[in-house]
């Protein structure tokens, strides 16, 4: 009941005029965002948060901050799924699974049927996890409120080794791309002594490597350039929805209600874990696949295999930022970008949001569930007018995306050091990127780098040192367990491997 009363009051605070145009501006945004190939929800919020630095300054404009953000993340989440459709070209990475049907689809004449099962059961995922955020979150955050330095250690710990055990990049790259995340964040002063630490006397690094310019170039300037390299040339069917195809198409998904509960179901696990969007949505039309009635026909052009990689993939985009408010730790690198943004503006994510600053977090979680309406409203009357902006050349478009990435970069602090350190970090994004190197670990590290130090540093003085403060009651022992558990287990799986095959070799 708490909770529905806050609801209540987030609503009053998301419905003003001035939230409700920034919606609508937020999933225009990140629609033509998803659309493009060389961006993605996670860049497209890094390279406009800037735009929101006078905004939060102002009586009640961190929450108007927050709820452009969050829609240009809704609006991307939908995106991704025109070109998928109608191009075979995953405008993100999730959006690779929805190619198997979808596109098929389109081939077939039925690119409207396919983009309205997409659009529809995005929406249907994402409110799924909005209405897990709406009654976890507050039980999470007073859960967390009795959280001391050795549980919120292990917490960070939990997330770090979440991210090399359950990646789908091998653990090695994950962890090499983790330590360089470490060693950007230990750039600067020490949060613990106020001492300098490798500033290589170099004043403009006393406050360390900024996130927003970190991000700006590994998501904005690497991606682009890896784009560019490899080139576009977008061929693709069009689509055309109207009333009568939508209408058409709802009477058909009820048929594939528990596939959409299922794979909801599994969009929300790996969301909060995190897992993150790209692994649920492959994970979720392989459950579907298998235990479909027509599991035989999938990727040949069924319904069923759109519908579950884009609840599945919204689910998890949303339900990431349940640890992100709750605990301080982002989900996804998009939750990552955002908790960047907050810590900019001033606010600690954590449970003392809940406290403190009740009408931001009751007014996102709010905005979330107008955000999904008006990116559902948008996407089902304009895909025409978005798949058009596929025929602009990418060499035309490139430049313009460069060109905002840069104005960003040096709105941060007016200086050109951090333009070149944009570029720095965006030729760092585009090495990892063809090397096939994880972004996101690096990105975590340099986001949680100084709290998990922090955390971990505050226990040992409150232990003398004597690493068994990490285990020395039920609940930070068992979080440090698990933790250990997932970075061993790709290792232990690797050998549990071997050994069968070891003994099926022998019999």
């Amino acid at each position: 009941m708490d909770a529905l009363n806050s609801l209540i009051g987030g609503f009053a605070v998301a419905l003003s005029l001035t939230n409700i145009a920034l919606m609508f501006l937020g999933v225009i945004l990140g629609v033509i965002i998803g659309v493009l190939p060389g961006l993605g929800g996670a860049n497209g919020v890094a390279i406009l948060l800037p735009l929101t630095f006078s905004m939060a300054q102002t009586p009640g404009g961190q929450t108007s901050a927050i709820i452009l953000l969050s829609c240009i993340y809704w609006g991307a989440l939908f995106g991704g799924a025109i070109t998928s459709i109608l191009f075979n070209i995953p405008g993100e990475p999730w959006s690779v699974a929805t190619t198997f049907d979808g596109y098929p689809l389109a081939q077939q004449g039925r690119a409207g049927t396919a983009l309205t099962a997409a659009f529809t059961s995005s929406f249907i995922g994402a409110a799924v996890g909005v209405i897990v955020i709406t009654f976890l979150s507050p039980i999470v955050a007073q859960f967390a409120l009795e959280f001391g330095p050795p549980e919120f250690f292990s917490v960070y710990l939990l997330t770090f080794c979440a991210f090399i055990g359950m990646s789908k990049q091998a653990p090695f790259k994950t962890l090499v791309s983790m330590m360089l995340g470490f060693a950007l964040a230990a750039v600067g002063t020490d949060t613990v002594t106020g001492t300098l630490r490798m500033t290589f006397g170099t004043a403009t690094l006393l406050t360390g490597f900024d996130f927003l310019i970190a991000v700006i170039g590994l998501f904005g300037i690497g991606e682009i350039l890896l784009t560019l390299e490899e080139g576009l040339e977008f061929r693709g069917a069009s689509a055309k929805i109207n009333l009568r195809v939508v209408i058409e198409t709802w009477k058909e998904l009820p048929e594939y209600w528990l596939t959409s509960l299922r794979s909801a179901a599994i969009g929300c696990f790996m969301g909060i874990v995190p897992g993150g969007a790209t692994p649920a949505s492959f994970m979720a039309y392989g459950v579907a696949r298998r235990f479909s009635a027509n599991g035989d026909k999938f990727g040949e052009g069924v319904v069923e295999g759109v519908v579950a990689p884009e609840t599945a993939a919204h689910a998890a985009g949303t339900s990431a930022l349940l640890p992100m408010l709750t605990l301080g730790v982002p989900g996804s690198p998009t939750a990552a970008v955002l908790l960047g943004g907050l810590l900019i503006w001033g606010l600690e994510p954590g449970p003392l949001l809940f406290v403190e600053q009740k009408d931001f977090v009751w007014g996102l979680i709010a905005s979330m569930y107008l955000g999904n309406i008006a990116g559902l409203i948008v996407v089902l009357t304009c895909v025409p007018l978005f798949a058009a902006i596929l025929r602009i050349p990418f060499s035309v478009i490139a430049p313009i995306i460069i060109v905002i990435c840069a104005i960003g970069a040096y709105t941060v602090h007016n200086t050109t050091f951090d333009i070149y350190m944009m570029v720095v970090f965006g030729v760092i994004g585009y090495l990892f990127k063809k090397l096939d190197y994880p972004l996101a670990p690096l990105v975590l590290a340099i986001v949680l780098g100084d709290h998990a130090e922090a955390s971990f540093r505050q226990a040992m003085l409150m232990s003398q040192g004597d690493m068994r403060i990490l285990f020395e009651n039920w609940l930070v022992g068992s979080i440090t367990t698990l933790a250990l558990a997932l970075l061993l287990w790709p290792m232990l799986s690797t050998l549990w491997a071997g050994t069968k095959k070891f003994l099926a070799g022998r019999s």
